[in-house]
């Protein structure tokens, strides 16, 4: 790696990195609010999903073709639109299943649903890829190798990065489940309160330009 990328190059990368992740955003804040309701253990998948797109992202920007979504405003519109309909949708489920309580099941099928979710909401949203068309490039340096691989590498330490800030954030989410469980006015209304995340979610992704 030392050989496409100098060490002073990686440090201020990854101290970027970590910054960024930490600034508040919609994942971020969903990884939180998905820890504070349901366990460590689903913020902790959510966080794995969010972080498996982020991969998806770095090899469109490693081979160009994010720069449709820069470019076109049809593919950019289609992608958030498709985006916020999913999360509408699982906020509709949220308000539809009368049953959830706080950290409930903690089964492999149901942490399998919540990667999902992190994938998808990851892949589905526009303004990741144009953040990596615009953030990974500036660390690249066109006198040691291959701009791709150089990326790609990039890609791996912002994921890496961003893995250990949001599973922090999962950590810190968690602990007020007990608290939430102690909370009868909240445990009446959390359905409710899931479906908010969601929709909130959906109309930021939906305004975003």
């Amino acid at each position: 790696m030392f050989d496409v990328l100098t060490l002073e190059t990686i440090i201020a990368f990854i101290a970027a990195s970590v910054v960024l992740s930490f600034v508040p955003g919609p994942d971020n804040i969903f990884v939180m609010t998905q820890s504070a309701l349901k366990g460590w253990r689903v913020g902790f998948y959510t966080t794995l999903g969010l972080c498996t797109g982020l991969i998806g992202h770095t090899f469109l920007v490693a081979v160009g073709v994010s720069v449709i979504f820069q470019t076109s405003a049809i593919a950019f519109n289609g992608l958030k639109i498709m985006g916020a309909c999913y999360l509408v949708y699982l906020g509709w489920l949220s308000l539809k299943n009368k049953e959830l309580v706080i950290g409930e099941s903690k089964e492999k099928r149901t942490n399998k649903s919540y990667y999902i979710t992190g994938i998808v909401m990851n892949l589905t949203n526009p303004k990741v890829a144009l953040f990596f068309l615009v953030f990974l490039p500036q660390f690249v340096d066109v006198n040691r190798g291959s701009v791709s691989i150089q990326i790609a590498l990039f890609g791996i330490l912002f994921i890496l990065s961003a893995l250990c800030v949001f599973t922090s954030i999962a950590y810190l989410g968690s602990s007020l489940e007990r608290f939430l469980k102690k909370s009868k006015s909240v445990g009446n209304n959390i359905n409710k309160l899931a479906a908010f995340v969601y929709f909130a979610l959906a109309i930021n992704l939906f305004f975003v330009s």
